[in-house]
């Protein structure tokens, strides 16, 4: 064969030199002559060099581009290695030194060119060592109106151009403006070379070319062609070009002085105005989306309204630690908040050199690697000495020893010596029982409204009741009380809606002064009666508690929701399907306010900085002081159309997420839009199908005291509002995001409350933890304690639950002290307050009377936390503590002073583990924002070390399977829980987290983060629906069921030693395959216990995907859930006596 293709060669060569003419071969021949093997591409080549005969190059040349025109990538990939493509960068070379040049050997040239380009990964170099940019240049600068040699010209130009150091050369040359002499008005004739100038100008126009292009004046040029190329392009038919001119907009606004150009050529005006003529055809939505990018990212760079992005509050610190988050925010000068677009941002770094030819190929590649491979996760742990348990005591043991009296389950003897009512009994209640005195106090009588009368039959609310006189006084807290009144017996007229309860005058330092009502007549507020429903909430009970609730702002008032309670829906909620160009009419909305800002009111209507300059005639009224409130201020920007910006967490200037306000003075039947303007996450499941939470007042009234899901054109995006890299602690990224929803209210006169997520108070925790006090039976043991008290003076409860021992006999107290701890916490980030009904879920079933929890019970030792950041959710904060903190990134070192709750937390792990008492399962409930369902991480040092290039054969690794055995048991039993979403891999920055900490150092093996959507699931029983109340206490009941199931699958000695029956192998793993791919670092914008969201964020609107691709699907949706009152479940199931 090897024969056959030298004689092939030799005789071809032979033909060509003697007869000078094109030659056609059969299809077998070419593939001879391209084959790998042959040498035949070698003949050509070398013909082609040594020839000095212009036929015979311009022959040889047909033949290439006829074998290359037909054979496709692979015989160009031939032709490549064999070296064509520097002989053709020297032909070009030589044969442009002595002008003017054959032009049809030029044409043949570039034609080959251009297909090689496209397959040569370093063409660019080459070409550039070769000296060939300039020669192709100057034959396009002298061949203008020669549109037959200037097309391949052209894609060459296009080519070489793709690589940065190309196109500076390029543009230094002159390429920009001999671009420019080509490019024009709209013509139909020549659009295929104008494609290709187009082309050439967008990779020459970034950087450097950019001020060259900018300074030339040429964006305003730009603009004008693309006005033209609009009004007269009819048809449609030449998207493409309008399109590539768009490019080269945007490619020269990436620099701040393209930006200003832009602005001041009325560029705003211009794109907005031939964007808006699209809007009405889907298949220029290229065009549309293109021009929102380059008008947002012109949009001027604007402050937040605020005087500063600090918190609108401060709360002092017994000390300040040098070089902490507080001491570094106050120590920021004076109007750091101001945002000065001193950078081009968006600019890409050039380099004015050469680089050597190995240097260049990579940046030739980059896109490649970009587009084709997934960045690794740099934040994986890779010591496996910071992996493996480290065991130590922070503390003394003498100094653990405080923590005893909360431990007292581990004296036994205490048992023979003191009944259920004496040591067991629960803290008395905070109620005083002398604290409501009617004689004292005018009451307010609170009747329900009989079911009976519906809707239809109410009569419209008398204005004068529902707006409070001015000079009313507010109503005192200890006047209000509730009065069941006979059904029948309420009359609607005589409903009077308070803007809000006050609280006591003397409460938090406050003073409430005023004359009373005159005529002294008592106020009604009718309450529907939810007692049956919600066996859990008093509202008496709760005014009383709130009493003793401290917040910084000192607040005096109560929201509704808070004191007439939620009842969860009996219909589920559908996720939002998002409608087509949402985003996109939102943006070109907020466009208008610059172009015509004639039309923006500008009013504010509330305002915590400075309440007397707040004007509230004909617009909506806002108020957030109440607790867990947070909205800092509200500007009417349109008659119906309201910016709103939440507030700092205290003594922090950013976390703005959490967000829970009151609104007013509604007209019904309007169309409310609302915008959060200072959003920071860079994205939310608010674009893809989550809603804002909803609360009507008159609902409440009419008895439907729900929290819903509201709102429509919903979206969430980066708008104009920045901040100093210094004011963002030298975050890269300086931009807010916007949450945009609209509300049409049903009722006139209402009062409404929007909140991020269901709302859960401290003082509700608090209500409730009495109200499930009384349901203690003489099997339930609870105590109630205090772990510490917080920053700012409140409680941190701790609770302790199991079952009583049947007796006083040595075979009772021994079974109960064998009975392993769990120990579970919630809500670190006050924002999260779907973790707290998670754990309401979890009380709640470890209360009940039902025999598996009895069975629950005498299994384990329950220690929980179920709120570890009181002041956080107290004063409206979405992530932090009053020290300004994240408390989850504290457990690895945390102040007894600054971080009270997690150093007692930890303590109190720290004494159960010096005690033999370690925890045979950790979970803190928190809540996720960027993902869907419900789902945990826990630790594993193999499943670390495989995400890494670790060599784990070298490390002896022994680890125990025990930690993957709950999250599999709630993948079968809870709905929501999804496996494919849990992860076991531990990253550098979670090592400071509960979760990581209580795994290494107090030696918990089932250590999790147990994380519940705020959005809804995308798989099993729940699939497409969002998220409520009654979804989430059902998972933490759940979590309660899967402990019990857990029983099983731990061996008794386990319960003493959880590290038995230690596996080495990797084959006695779970199916690798079930461990999700942390592909990308935890975003900049707020750390999480959670690897980055894999959803990208939808700028362009027009994506409804929203399945995460290393998600594998739940095959586990056709489980049924088993019944809580059933005890077939368990029916198997052995005593651990």
């Amino acid at each position: 064969m090897a024969e056959c293709h030298t004689k092939t060669s030799q005789s071809f060569k032979a033909r060509v030199i003697k007869d000078s003419l094109p030659l056609v071969f059969p299809e077998k021949t070419r593939n001879e002559v391209a084959s790998k093997s042959s040498g035949g591409m070698e003949i050509i080549l070398s013909s082609l060099e040594n020839t000095q005969d212009l036929q015979t190059t311009l022959n040889i040349l047909a033949i290439l581009n006829e074998l290359l025109t037909v054979g496709g990538g692979r015989r160009t990939g031939v032709f490549v290695s064999k070296g064509g493509t520097a002989v053709l960068l020297q032909l070009l070379v030589s044969s442009s030194k002595d002008p003017p040049a054959n032009e049809e050997l030029m044409l043949h040239i570039h034609s080959l060119l251009g297909k090689v380009g496209l397959k040569d990964r370093k063409f660019g170099v080459k070409a550039r060592l070769n000296g060939a940019l300039n020669a192709t240049l100057n034959l396009v600068k002298h061949n203008l109106q020669n549109y037959k040699l200037l097309l391949p010209c052209l894609q060459v130009l296009r080519v070489y151009s793709s690589n940065l150091v190309n196109a500076v050369s390029l543009g230094k040359s002159g390429a920009l403006e001999i671009m420019f002499e080509i490019i024009g008005p709209f013509s139909k004739k020549s659009t295929t070379l104008l494609k290709y100038v187009v082309c050439v100008l967008c990779m020459c126009s970034s950087g450097m070319n950019a001020r060259r292009a900018v300074d030339t004046g040429y964006l305003p040029t730009l603009l004008t062609i693309y006005q033209d190329w609009h009004r007269n392009d009819t048809r449609h038919r030449h998207v493409v070009i309008r399109k590539s001119i768009l490019g080269c907009i945007k490619n020269l606004t990436n620099i701040k002085l393209g930006r200003k150009a832009f602005i001041d050529a009325n560029g705003m005006r211009i794109l907005y105005n031939t964007s808006t003529e699209c809007l009405s055809v889907r298949t220029l939505d290229p065009l549309v989306n293109t021009s929102s990018l380059i008008m947002r990212k012109c949009f001027p760079k604007n402050r937040l309204p605020p005087p500063t992005i600090k918190s609108v509050f401060h709360h002092p610190l017994p000390h300040i630690p040098a070089g902490g988050p507080v001491a570094q925010l106050y120590n920021q000068p004076p109007g750091v908040d101001d945002v000065v677009d001193e950078s081009d941002e968006n600019e890409a770094t050039e380099v004015d050199t050469e680089y050597d030819e190995d240097e260049t190929s990579n940046l030739e590649t980059d896109f490649i690697i970009h587009v084709c491979y997934a960045p690794q996760n740099d934040d994986i742990e890779t010591d496996i000495n910071k992996l493996r348990p480290i065991q130590m005591n922070t503390r003394p043991f003498d100094e653990l020893r405080a923590y005893e009296h909360k431990n007292t389950f581990i004296r036994c003897d205490h048992f023979l010596f003191c009944s259920q009512d004496d040591d067991f009994e629960s803290p008395r209640s905070v109620i005083p029982p002398s604290s409501v005195n009617s004689e004292l106090h005018r009451p307010i009588i609170i009747p329900t409204m009989p079911s009976s009368l519906g809707p239809q039959n109410r009569r419209p609310l008398r204005e004068d009741l529902l707006t409070p006189k001015s000079n009313e006084s507010p109503l005192e807290l200890d006047s209000i009380s509730i009065s069941k009144g006979p059904e029948g017996t309420a009359d609607p007229d005589l409903v009077c809606s308070l803007g809000s309860l006050v609280l006591d005058a003397g409460m938090n330092g406050g003073s409430v002064d005023g004359p009373q009502d005159e005529g002294g007549e008592q106020a009604v507020l009718e309450v529907p009666d939810t007692a049956a429903l919600l066996p859990l909430h008093d509202p008496d009970l709760y005014l009383e508690i709130v009493k003793s609730t401290r917040s910084v702002p000192a607040y005096t008032e109560v929201a509704y929701p808070d004191y007439f309670g939620h009842v969860a829906l009996s219909l589920r909620e559908p996720i939002l399907e998002r409608a087509y160009g949402v985003q996109r009419t939102k943006i070109f909305q907020d466009i208008e306010r610059l172009i015509h800002p004639s039309d923006i009111l500008d009013k504010v209507v509330y305002d915590l900085d400075n309440q007397r300059s707040v004007c509230t005639i004909g617009s909506l009224k806002f108020n957030s002081k109440f607790e867990s409130g947070n909205l800092r201020k509200a500007i009417q920007v349109r008659k119906f159309e309201y910016d709103l910006i939440l507030n700092s967490d205290i003594n922090s200037n950013h976390y703005h997420q959490w967000f829970y306000f009151e609104v007013g003075n509604i007209r019904p039947g309007v169309r409310y839009r609302f915008n959060i303007i200072n959003c920071e996450k860079s994205n939310s499941q608010f674009n893809y199908g989550m809603q804002v939470l909803m609360y009507s007042v008159q609902d409440a009234i009419n008895g439907s005291p729900h929290w819903v899901r509201t709102g429509s054109d919903i979206c969430y995006y980066k708008n104009n509002f920045s901040r100093s890299s210094i004011a963002a602690g030298g975050q890269k990224g300086k931009s807010y995001f916007t949450l945009t929803f609209t509300v049409t209210f049903q009722h006139k006169d209402d009062v409404c409350y929007f909140a991020y997520h269901y709302p859960y108070t401290y003082s509700m925790l608090k209500m409730h933890l009495q109200k499930l006090s009384a349901l203690r039976t003489a099997q339930i043991y609870y105590r109630q304690d205090d772990l510490c008290e917080t920053l700012g003076g409140n409680s941190c409860p701790l609770l302790t639950i199991t079952a009583m021992p049947g007796s006083s006999s040595n075979d009772h107290i021994s079974q109960f002290r064998s009975r392993p701890v769990v120990f579970l916490s919630a809500r670190v980030h006050p924002g999260e307050t779907n973790s707290s009904w998670v754990m309401k879920g979890t009380l709640e079933y470890l209360m009940s009377c039902s025999p598996q929890a009895q069975r629950l019970r005498e299994s384990y030792i329950f220690k929980i936390i179920p709120m570890l950041n009181p002041d956080g959710v107290i004063n409206g904060n979405h992530r932090c503590s009053l020290s300004g903190e994240d408390l989850n990134r504290q457990w690895q070192n945390p102040n007894a002073e600054l971080h009270p709750t997690i150093y007692h937390a930890k303590s109190l792990l720290q004494y159960l583990r010096a005690t033999g008492r370690t925890p045979l399962v950790f979970c803190d409930y928190h809540g996720h924002s960027r993902k869907k369902n419900v789902f945990m991480y826990g630790c594993s040092i193999k499943e670390t070390v495989w995400q890494t290039n670790v060599n784990s054969s070298t490390c002896e690794l022994h680890e125990d399977l025990g930690y993957r055995t709950l999250p599999k048991l709630l993948s079968q039993m809870a709905p929501a829980f999804s496996l494919s979403s849990c992860s076991f891999v531990v990253e550098r920055s979670k090592e400071t987290t509960a979760r990581v900490v209580v795994w290494r150092e107090i030696g918990v093996q089932r250590s999790y983060t147990m994380e519940s959507t705020l959005c809804g699931c995308d798989q099993g029983k729940y699939k497409g629906l969002q998220i409520g109340t009654s979804e989430l206490e059902e998972m933490g009941a759940q979590f309660c069921l899967a402990l019990l199931r857990l029983r099983r699958f731990t061996s008794p000695l386990e319960l003493h030693n959880h590290n038995s029956h230690l596996l080495d192998t990797e084959n006695d793993l779970i199916d690798t395959r079930s461990i999700p791919n942390i592909t990308s670092p935890t975003t900049y914008v707020l750390e999480e216990d959670e690897p980055a969201f894999l959803e990208e964020v939808d700028y362009s609107a027009e994506s409804n995907d929203e399945n995460d691709p290393d998600l594998e699907p739940d095959l586990q949706d056709n489980h049924a859930l088993p019944d809580p009152n059933s005890d077939s479940e368990f029916s198997r199931q052995d005593s651990l006596n």
